[in-house]
């Protein structure tokens, strides 16, 4: 499985030039005015993993499929948005439709960039967004509690818990906290998935920083390091520029660019890695003549369900799975080296997969 992540945030915080650089293509147009993205752009990328080339050369694998992540660039939102204001409306509804948030926090300066609110300050913007998103949230949530009244009185047990959760969740959001600050049971944790609530999302900051500043941050950037620790969210430092820049040059180009820079990597590679250990998902290889191939899952996944994401038929028929950690397979030069190092494993239904586990299922049709 892959994720969806909404690139979300106010207008001219550079949203669309960072979409354009992470997907490599101009679908969202970046201008310098508000709502020039309205239609929500969708881009599905390749997450980079060095691993899986070195095990594609060890197995003599044709083909490198990696797993893949799927970017929205969602319209720009503005305060009064969950009023309708701007494009208020169709923001809410695009951002229910993503897995987690990556919000796109100004940490620039620029005169030629007009700021939506008249003056650089990421921990304000940052608020903003998340007003309108709790607002949102309430105005629904009060719906919904009237709308369940009736099956309620009717005995429906879905409807009993539904409204259990909704008014935690108001109780929450009335006391100036986000929905994902509540505690939901390992039990209740599918019908919580399912009410939708648009602060239940996790979130990941992005500070995007001018060039000078991208290795190390700003001042600015700081603050929302401080903001992001307080409410347990991830943050990343970007400078949108940098990834345009190095998405238009050839690899041995960028790898050059990037060292002048001070930079290891592109930010892709960061803004993956911390949309990954934000969702708590993990990878897991398949590795042969044909294909070498990376497959994302949730962490805690055990072996059925980590086959089921290939195909159905696994989960349903299987039986077992044969496994090589990542660093014995390299370490011994693949399966047949780590058997006779004794590092191939043979694992049941019990088994929870681990990221960088080489592994082969078996099943009955």
């Amino acid at each position: 499985m892959g994720f969806r992540m909404g690139i979300v945030g106010l207008p001219n915080v550079g949203k669309s030039t960072l979409f354009n650089a992470l997907t490599k293509t101009a679908a969202a147009q970046a201008a310098n005015f508000p709502f020039c993205t309205i239609e929500p752009n969708v881009g599905d990328v390749a997450v980079p993993d060095a691993r899986l080339f070195k095990l594609a050369e060890i197995g003599k694998s044709k083909e490198i499929i990696p797993t893949r992540m799927t970017f929205v660039d969602i319209a720009g939102l503005v305060r009064g948005a969950s009023k309708g204001e701007g494009l208020g409306n169709q923001f809410l509804a695009n951002i229910r439709e993503v897995d987690a948030i990556a919000h796109v926090l100004r940490c620039f300066e620029d005169d030629d960039v007009t700021h939506v609110e008249g003056k650089i300050d990421p921990v304000a913007d940052a608020e903003t967004i998340e007003t309108e998103l709790m607002i949102a949230d309430m105005d629904s949530i009060e719906k919904r509690l009237a709308n369940l009244t009736r099956k309620i009185r009717g005995g429906d047990k879905e409807a009993v818990e539904q409204d259990a959760l909704l008014r935690r969740a108001l109780t929450a959001l009335e006391d100036g906290k986000p929905a994902r600050t509540v505690d939901v049971a390992p039990d209740e944790r599918k019908s919580w998935r399912m009410l939708q609530l648009l602060t239940s999302k996790p979130v990941l900051y992005v500070c995007n920083v001018e060039e000078s500043a991208a290795a190390d941050g700003n001042s600015q950037s700081a603050r929302v390091a401080v903001m992001a620790a307080a409410q347990g969210a991830g943050h990343v430092v970007i400078s949108a520029q940098i990834e345009e820049e190095i998405s238009q040059l050839a690899a041995d180009e960028a790898e050059m660019f990037l060292s002048e820079m001070g930079l290891e990597e592109p930010g892709l590679g960061r803004l993956i890695r911390a949309g990954y250990a934000l969702l708590d998902l993990q990878t897991y290889f398949t590795v042969g003549p044909k294909e070498a191939r990376a497959w994302t899952i949730p962490r805690g996944t055990m072996a059925p369900q980590a086959a089921g994401v290939i195909h159905g038929d696994f989960e349903r028929g299987f039986i077992r799975a044969e496994t090589v950690a990542y660093d014995d397979y390299i370490a011994n030069g693949g399966e047949a080296g780590a058997k006779d190092a004794g590092k191939f494993r043979v694992e049941g239904k019990a088994y929870t997969v681990q990221d960088g586990d080489v592994l082969h299922f078996l099943f009955n049709a």
